[in-house]
């Protein structure tokens, strides 16, 4: 069973791996391209939508059937709105954080606050983020399959994509405000330093507590659509104007490749 932690860990490293690349952009391009970025993001959110049906919500309401401890469809109801709660949550987080900043007066200061309340925001949201991967991951012991191993590598590899911006979301602001490449990296890449370790957390549970696994699948699939579509989704379109289909194809694309991965093997 251990191994299937394991296998989570690896996995969250990887998605931590491409926020580090995300933050890497900074040392060699003073500003990455928004076009890049923003399509980057739509891809990354229809691959999150599909896979939080295809690849958490339908095996969480397989397995709720299975162990008829409880309707499935009460269960799935519960933890997917547990896991949107649980964003929302954190987003609540981040505003008190905000208010306990601190009125720092002039510009420079309100830029300054604007950028913490940005690496506060996207470390704390990568918390559920690596428990979807982990739990994924966990989910194997309880019936390993080539189709699930490869539903649980799409969700990796969904949350993976978005990573990568948002690494250099965090690295470039801070290299615009004075900070080193060095040290605008390294604070970059530290905001997904949490993923490796919820992902073991949410794979140890779902391995050990198997009456959570229905519960943890759908309460990754909450939190990875509110993450779409309250973060990514208006994200990749603030640049609508200038190209008005460009990151929605993104979107249309990313749903269409994980939807077709997922039917096609399972």
């Amino acid at each position: 069973m251990e191994k299937y932690v394991w296998m989570g860990l690896a996995a969250t490293l990887g998605t931590w791996f491409v926020t580090a690349l995300g933050a890497a952009t900074v040392v060699f391009f003073r500003s990455p391209n928004p076009k890049v970025l923003n399509g980057m993001l739509g891809f990354a959110s229809g691959v999150m939508i599909a896979a939080s049906f295809w690849s958490l919500l339908q095996p969480a309401i397989e397995r709720a059937e299975a162990a008829g401890r409880h309707p499935a469809y009460f269960v799935a109801t519960v933890g997917f709105l547990l896991g949107a709660v649980f964003m929302w949550g954190s987003d609540k987080v981040v505003s008190f954080a905000r208010s306990r900043v601190g009125s720092t007066q002039g510009q420079r200061g309100e830029r300054l606050n604007r950028i913490i309340m940005l690496v506060l925001s996207i470390t704390l949201h990568n918390i559920p983020e690596g428990l979807a991967v982990g739990v994924a991951f966990g989910a194997l012991q309880n019936g390993y399959s080539p189709e699930s191993f490869m539903g649980a590598v799409s969700v990796a590899v969904g949350i993976g994509l978005q990573n990568f911006p948002e690494g250099a979301a965090v690295s470039v602001p801070l290299r615009k405000e004075g900070c080193s490449r060095r040290r605008s990296f390294l604070i970059g890449q530290a905001s997904g330093m949490v993923e490796p370790v919820a992902g073991v957390i949410g794979a140890w549970l779902v391995v050990y507590v198997e009456a959570m696994l229905p519960y943890a699948l759908s309460f990754a699939a909450g939190a990875m659509i509110l993450v779409a579509v309250h973060e990514l989704i208006p994200e990749c379109q603030r640049n609508q104007k200038a190209q008005p289909y460009f990151a929605t194809m993104g979107i249309v694309l990313g749903f269409a490749v994980m939807m077709l991965l997922d039917v096609m093997l399972g």
